[in-house]
């Protein structure tokens, strides 16, 4: 990205703005280095300087053939016609008679005088240098100073995008197509106006992008870059915040001004919720930095005066902090929406990425693309870079299925900690904690499939139930949340049927922490509580002074309660579905539990076929295939010895 000044750009009529500082500061160097000479002119003598003492030695001992005397220097030839200087000490008065004495030569000299015209300019040299500085400062005033000039605080950061760094068009936009092809309709406007002009129809002013992140917001604004071949203006919305008041409003209008140069072009303004937020929620005094910037951006965007042929283009993750004068047509006129990708979207992605990489046969996009839902666009192009480090790791030509298997894996549940050291007792409370929420899984019809189950510390936890919906889900009904409950109590539930109620642990804290939130949206958000009704108990609402949002509980004392009760009763009813499942099936229980013990690591289809003949067949171990009952009361010893405690306890769910 370069940054835009017509008049500053090499071969755009004027020299590199650096050389024409280097040289203004060069001028003022070689004027000091002038002034010093000038100065210490009169005082610099051809010859050796030489000792006074030395130099009535060298008098006495005959080797001075001649001196001039002035009153602030001594001059003179020696015998081999050596020069040399030295400066007289005004006490000795019996000079003349040792020089008389040993035949020299000698003679008196004026003192030195600068010239007038070297004096008058050591007395002017220091305004000179004052005026030339001041001089300098007020031109870079004048002129704006450019955005990194020391007078460039009211400039402009945007820049202009080009091919330099890397064309991107549609062709590498994949997965959000509803986006794109209302984009695509800027872009056409763009390059024929007329065509739809003609009709009546006007230019877009704007048009925001809305997505989580990762989605491709930034993405498509670089392609509409490499669509349109229009100037491409980009900055970022904290690029307008300064502490000085009035520095970020005097950058809007100046981001305006070379966009108006530029027409028609394209402004894309990223984050723009730094700038952008609803104006009169902080506690201090309105008319602030922050606001006045947003003020001046309405104003140009849509205000007395029109801008032709400039179109902004923002994107954001926080809509719902905007201010609403920003989001009315004429301003923003479209809102689009850029969503997490489906299956097709993904797969779409997926080959978008994976053509930079060299795979093997065996990779399906479609089967990566149905593992991994929820996963964004930036989320799998890093599966994709992951799958290349670990295949790079292992020394392999091609990127296998296995890689990407492997890091799906780390992307979803961490990278595996096994250098880590648990004692047996803490491995077998890891592995019933596990088995119990995989076990609870399995008997719950709403829950979703079983994807893996490890007690391989991974992240941040010492062992994980991963599952995985058959399809993307929009929406979640309430036997699913129930499901989702009783499998986040499972963990808790098969430590107090094992080892009892003294033995439980906290390794069941992330699994609460979950049912407790997850209940508490039921209730105050979600409308499903009988006692309740469908209304809605709890806002989000700014943080103190705008830092992060929380939440507010809105009702009395007695409502209150009731909500407490109820969210309660819902986490109580789901621990009790968890200890009816376990306590049927203990026999399960200690099959599973012992099964991860020995093998460490279960598919869903392992634990299933487990549960279904007690036996689990692993035909690509070193034996060969075999069907190996597991269960009884002894622990089989773990493989590889691993995990050590600093979270405390086993993980959940």
């Amino acid at each position: 990205m370069n940054d835009q000044n017509d008049s500053n750009e090499p071969g755009q009529g004027g020299p590199n703005p650096w050389i024409k500082s280097m040289m203004v500061w060069g001028g003022i160097f070689v004027a000091l280095m002038l002034a010093v000479s000038l100065f210490n002119g009169g005082q610099q003598q051809a010859g050796n300087t030489i000792r006074y003492s030395d130099f009535r030695d060298k008098v006495a001992a005959g080797q001075v053939e001649e001196v001039q005397i002035a009153p602030d220097r001594i001059t003179g030839v020696l015998k081999d016609k050596e020069p040399f200087v030295t400066v007289p000490v005004a006490s000795d008065t019996e000079l003349t008679g040792l020089l008389e004495q040993n035949s020299v030569t000698y003679s008196g000299a004026p003192r030195e005088e600068m010239s007038l015209f070297g004096a008058i300019l050591l007395q002017t040299l220091p305004f000179l240098l004052i005026l030339g500085i001041a001089f300098f400062a007020l031109r870079q005033v004048q002129k704006g100073g450019g955005a990194g000039g020391a007078m460039g605080f009211g400039k402009s950061k945007a820049k202009m995008l080009t091919e330099k760094q890397g064309k991107v068009t549609f062709a590498d936009v994949a997965g959000i197509d509803e986006a794109r092809e209302e984009l695509e309709e800027i872009v056409e406007f763009l390059k024929d106006p007329s065509r739809f002009s003609k009709l009546g129809g006007q230019i877009p002013k704007g048009a925001l992008l809305v997505g989580s992140p990762g989605t491709g917001k930034t993405l498509l604004a670089r392609a509409i870059a490499g669509e349109a071949g229009v100037p491409f203006f980009t900055i970022s919305g904290s690029d307008f915040v300064e502490m000085f008041v009035g520095v970020g409003a005097s950058r809007v209008r100046d981001m305006f001004e070379q966009a108006k140069k530029n027409a028609p072009c394209i402004v894309f303004i990223d984050e723009i919720d730094a700038v952008g937020r609803s104006r009169g929620g902080g506690l201090g005094n309105s008319n602030d930095e922050r606001e006045q910037t947003l003020n001046q951006l309405l104003v140009e965007m849509d205000g007395f005066e029109a801008n032709e042929g400039i179109i902004i283009i923002a994107a954001t993750n926080r809509p719902d902090v905007l201010d609403p004068a920003l989001l009315r047509p004429g301003r923003f006129d479209r809102q689009v929406v850029v969503p997490i990708p489906d299956i097709e979207g993904r797969e779409k992605i997926l080959d978008v990425h994976m053509k930079k990489v060299p795979l093997a046969p065996d990779v399906n996009p479609r089967t990566i693309a149905r593992g991994t839902p929820g996963f964004s666009g930036a989320d799998l192009a890093n599966l994709v870079n992951e799958a290349a480090l670990l295949a790079a790791r292992r020394n392999k030509r091609l990127v296998a299925m296995r890689e990407f298997e492997d890091a799906k894996d780390k992307v979803m549940m961490g990278s595996e900690r096994r250098s880590m050291v648990m004692t047996d007792d803490e491995k077998k409370m890891t592995a019933y904690h596990e088995a119990g929420h995989a076990l609870v899984s399995l008997n719950e019809e709403a829950s979703d499939p079983i994807h893996k189950a490890t007690i391989i510390p991974r992240g941040r936890a010492l062992g994980m139930v991963m599952r995985l919906p058959e399809r993307d889900n929009y929406s979640y009904h309430r036997d699913k949340m129930h499901a989702n409950l009783a499998v986040a109590m499972g963990g808790r539930v098969a430590e107090e049927i094992i080892f009892g109620h003294d033995k439980v642990s906290s390794g069941a804290s992330s699994d609460i922490q979950y049912a407790t939130n997850l209940a508490r949206n039921m209730v105050t958000k979600w409308g499903m509580s009988d006692k309740l009704g469908p209304l809605q108990y709890e806002e989000q609402q700014e943080g103190y002074l705008g830092m992060g949002q929380t939440s507010r509980t809105m009702g009395s004392a007695e409502t209150n309660k009731l909500i407490d009760s109820e969210i309660r009763k819902l986490v109580d009813d789901a621990h009790k579905r968890a200890t009816d499942v376990l306590q049927g099936q203990e026999d399960k229980l200690h099959v599973l539990a012992l099964a991860m013990l020995e093998y460490e690591t279960l598919t869903g289809k392992e634990i299933d076929e487990l549960m279904e003949t007690g036996k689990l067949e692993r035909p690509d171990e070193p034996s060969g295939p075999v069907a190996r009952p597991v269960g009884g009361s002894s622990i089989p010893k773990a493989g590889k010895r691993f995990g050590g405690s600093d979270e405390g306890a086993p993980a959940g769910a």
